[in-house]
């Protein structure tokens, strides 16, 4: 080499290593931790990012609201004590770190990226989807940071600090009670009742008031995953045993937060308890298209109390200062939309995860000067409004998954296709000197429970279809899965008690555990009650928030037909429909919506108490 080359090489390569130190010297300070290996994404925060992220594993992977809630819980929490880390005066929920950086966000920008990624590796490791989310995840990393060798960060770095969270993290919580190296599986659960086959007529119930699983021959999630065959196994049975966020230790063991008993037969509440088998009765029915309409305009409807359905809507607009224009579909139409439409959120996230794709929708429709942490305060950036939102937004869906699980496991109530076959399998409970009566048999209700007669069933008539089955009870309802789904719609008409189906697919029919409470409705008050304070109106941006389902657009049978606009006004109005789309779905009675409601509210406002202490 010349020599006179090869001293201007040096001399460059010393300009150069002299750039990289002064650059290097300028994403630090002095004891401080290096930064800026990770850029901000152009349009949301880096939180939002990690957030898709998991909804999106969670989209691929087999539904289990328990399981995806603490996995949303956690990557909020370390996303959290990676901001907190870097100034401030909040306190972190698992790792409190104390770090300086000459540019706090920066240095909180790596690490979170670092946290989030490691924490949702190690948890979707082995989910369904693994492959697919486990790519996404890593080039994720690698559009916000390059191409790291992780192994040889500088421990000083901001990089490190979040591998070091979310490792603390993932040790802290491995044994918080949710059985994570059993694969989330309850080994002693054991259900009193045996297996129900929905496709024979009947049901065989040692205890009523109990859970009874399903024995289907195909059985497949919500989202179109193969289950495995066999029995169902109750998801989550232990989970009131999980360690929460804001939750206190309740009286009885693994049940944090006790609503009390639902109606049972052979108490003080079996009347309720029949009564609430008409309402789902009578729900099946309403999904008969042509006959009546609703008007689903927020003027008209929603503005209720928690726990119950008696608002009569808002009389104005908040934003606007107008009157809410009507909206009127079809009530068929309505109640199959909502019923499919609330099942695990629009696109199969499971409902905590859909309360996380509200609270996205909410912040994109709010302005940089109405980001408000409370009613209180000046506005703050997108991240600090993010990271925060999301810490107590998850950390009361994780909550809520705990409270309502906990109830499930304790009361191990009944699902209505085991209730309705049972008492209608029994006979009719209205009339002692009638036919077919028991005490414990289904209400009857003239053109909705009835006892089959000679004469209903003549030709012509209205039972003519069950004239092999006189003296038993008959209901009418909805009638079943179409052969094909796409183009074919089953409708309503009278069917035998005992051969009575929810509004779902064969392949699902109902959930894999207990049903009280309903954890839609827990989980969906839980959510309006953390966007109500932390955005300080229960009112969603401009005063509504809409959802249209297409004609055609559903999965259980052909429809709508015509399309369907949903209408909220306020969160509560939102929360308060998906309880109440599990009785049009024939997945739940009313005392497990109303129980769920009021403890959402309960569960949501303790988690914005915390996350809010936690904020300083």
């Amino acid at each position: 080499m010349n020599r006179s080359r090869g001293l201007a090489a040096v001399g460059l390569l010393a300009a150069v290593a002299g750039l990289a130190a002064a650059l290097i010297a300028l994403t630090r300070s002095d004891g401080g931790d290096e930064v800026g290996r990770c850029t901000a994404p152009d349009e949301a925060s880096v939180v939002r990012v990690w957030n898709e992220q998991v909804l999106d594993a969670i989209r691929r992977d087999t539904p289990a609201p328990t399981v995806h809630a603490r996995n949303l819980f956690h990557l909020s929490a370390v996303m959290w004590d990676a901001w907190v880390a870097y100034g401030g005066d909040g306190q972190a929920v698992y790792v409190d770190l104390d770090r300086s950086a000459s540019d706090a966000n920066a240095a909180r920008i790596d690490a979170i990226n670092l946290a989030a990624h490691r924490l949702l590796t190690e948890r979707y490791r082995d989910a369904e989807g693994r492959i697919e989310t486990l790519s996404a995840l890593d080039a994720t990393l690698a559009e916000q940071c390059g191409q790291l060798d992780v192994a040889s960060l500088d421990d000083s770095s901001a990089a490190a600090v979040g591998l070091r969270i979310a490792d603390e993290v993932l040790d802290q919580t491995f044994d918080d009670g949710a059985d994570e190296r059993l694969r989330y599986l309850d080994p002693d659960y054991r259900p009193v009742n045996p297996p129900l086959d929905p496709t024979t007529s009947g049901t065989e119930l040692v205890d009523p008031n109990r859970w009874q699983p399903l024995a289907l021959e195909t059985s497949i999630a919500q989202n179109g995953l193969p289950l495995p065959s066999g029995p169902q196994v109750f998801i989550g049975s232990q989970w009131g045993e999980v360690e929460g966020f804001a939750l206190s230790d309740g009286e009885i063991p693994g049940l944090p937060v006790d609503p009390g008993p639902p109606p049972l037969l052979g108490t003080d509440t079996d009347l309720e308890y029949r009564k609430s088998l008409t309402e789902v009765i009578e729900a099946g029915a309403a999904l008969e298209t042509g006959v009546a309409t609703i008007d689903l305009s927020p003027g008209a409807r929603g503005n209720n109390e928690i726990g119950r359905d008696d608002g009569a809507g808002h009389e104005l607009n908040p934003t606007t200062g107008g009157a809410y224009e009507p909206n009127v579909v079809d009530l068929g139409d309505y109640g199959r939309v909502i019923a499919e439409y609330w099942a695990d959120g629009p696109d199969s996230e499971t409902p905590p995860g859909h309360w996380n794709t509200i609270a996205h929708g909410v912040s994109d429709a709010l302005s940089s000067e109405r980001l408000l942490v409370g009613r209180e305060g000046d506005p703050v950036d997108r991240l600090e409004w993010d990271v925060k939102l999301h810490l107590a937004l998850n950390g009361a869906m994780h909550d809520a998954a705990i409270a309502a699980w906990g109830a499930k496991a304790h009361y191990d109530y009944v699902r209505p296709i085991s209730m309705i076959r049972h008492a209608g399998g029994l006979g009719q409970s209205s009339d002692p000197d009638g036919p077919s009566y028991h005490p414990e048999g289904l209400l009857v209700v003239d053109g909705l429970v009835e006892v089959v007669t000679a004469e209903s069933s003549a030709p012509g008539e209205r039972h003519e279809a069950l004239a092999d089955h006189v003296g038993e009870v008959a209901v009418r309802s909805w009638l079943g899965a179409p052969d094909d789904p796409e183009v074919e719609t089953t409708g309503v008409g009278w069917l035998l008690a005992v051969d009575w189906v929810p509004y779902q697919r064969p392949t699902f029919v109902t959930p894999a555990f207990a049903a009280y409470v309903s954890g839609h409705s827990t989980f969906s008050r839980a959510g309006a009650e953390v966007l109500a304070e932390f955005t300080g109106s229960p009112f969603f941006p401009g005063g509504l928030s809409t959802w249209t389902v297409a004609e055609g657009a559903l999965l259980h049978e052909d429809g709508p037909t015509a399309d369907v606009t949903l209408q909220w006004a306020t969160y509560g109005d939102a929360a308060d429909e998906a309880g109440r789309s599990r009785i049009f779905g024939g997945i739940h009675v009313a005392a497990d919506d109303v129980a769920g409601r009021l403890m959402g509210a309960e569960v949501g406002r303790a988690a914005v108490a915390a996350a809010f202490e936690l904020f300083g």
